[in-house]
């Protein structure tokens, strides 16, 4: 004899389905919980190495001497591999290196030897996907209901993934920095401008700024603790502000260090300055939120023609058409 069995719904049973569910819904509610107890301070592992680098350099222990230099950079044998061999192929040029650094700064890589891994990759990838596509495609035969302009489209389509991909990566990961350093920047220049009016140092109050934010803005954080390491050993202060600058693509932060090396080449108030630029922000952010809430109607428009107004008018006018139509059947009758 068999088994008893719940009720079944669709072939399933009940009670099992609803215990895996009650299952599934207790594990996500211990998984929040412990989420929710044990934050982590996201800047705290990137100050710390920040902190640690700056004592280094005020005791003295990085000498100016070529060999240290080189363990600067963090060379490895790998990068130099590709690098001579990119070299060997003429097709490494300095400057699509430095564009290369650039684009990871802005992404918030810090290694710059990472810009020939990038520029051989995208010597090599178009080779390997073009390579594997052809040979799925045109000689295994994988897709025999492809025609010519899909097997021709596809291998084209691998080339260009292969070549743009880390290209396209990179500003990914750049515009969702910018992004988020956009939002706290606001904030981050009203709270410069409370250490200025209390007598603060501009590195200090970068400091000062950087631990408030970093939980935050994490991103905003880390460029800010590095800026006011770098203003406490550098011999020029215009380098640290012009490595913010380098390393953050928003035009509004090349303002702030346009503004910050202004006063401090003539001495001018920095926090009247810094509120105007507050201001600025701000009036600049409520823009854009604007703008995005005025597009909002022509946005909505494909979804409320092609998934809102079918519902609406099957709700309205079904019961009048299923009335009609008993009165034809009933007439017929």
């Amino acid at each position: 004899m068999d088994a008893a069995t719940g009720p079944t719904l669709l072939g399933f049973d009940v009670y099992l389905v609803g215990s895996i569910l009650i299952g599934i819904a207790a594990a996500a509610m211990v998984f929040a919980i412990y989420t929710a107890v044990t934050i982590k301070d996201p800047m705290s592992k990137r100050v710390k190495a920040l902190e640690g680098r700056r004592e280094e350099l005020k005791m003295g222990l990085v000498t100016s001497s070529a060999k240290k230099r080189q363990s600067l950079v963090r060379k490895t044998d790998t990068t130099e591999k590709i690098k001579d061999t990119l070299g060997k192929m003429k097709v490494l040029q300095e400057s699509q290196v430095e564009g290369v650094q650039q684009k990871l700064a802005h992404a918030g890589i810090r290694n710059k030897e990472l810009a020939i891994v990038i520029i051989g990759l995208r010597a090599v990838l178009p080779v390997l996907l073009g390579g594997l596509v052809f040979v799925s495609v045109f000689l295994l035969d994988t897709f025999p209901e492809w025609g010519p302009m899909k097997r021709n489209g596809a291998l084209m389509l691998a080339v260009f993934l292969g070549y743009k991909g880390p290209e396209i990566y990179l500003s990914n990961l750049a515009s969702k920095r910018s992004d988020a350093i956009r939002k706290g920047l606001p904030d981050a220049l009203d709270l410069l401008v409370i250490c200025a009016e209390a007598g603060l140092t501009v590195d200090a109050a970068f400091n000062r700024v950087a631990k408030e934010l970093g939980r935050a803005y994490p991103e905003l954080g880390e460029e800010f603790a590095l800026t006011a390491i770098e203003l406490s050993f550098l011999n020029e202060r215009k380098k640290a502000f012009d490595n913010l600058a380098y390393r953050v693509d928003l035009e509004a932060v090349k303002g702030v260090v346009t503004t910050m090396v202004q006063t401090e080449r003539y001495g001018t108030p920095l926090a009247s300055a810094l509120r105007v630029l507050s201001a600025e922000f701000r009036n600049e952010r409520m823009m854009r939120a604007e703008e995005k809430a005025a597009r909002l109607p022509a946005i909505m428009t494909v979804p409320l023609i092609m998934f809102i107004l079918p519902v609406l008018f099957i709700v309205i006018l079904g019961p009048a058409a299923c009335s009609i139509a008993d009165a034809f059947s009933g007439g017929i009758g």
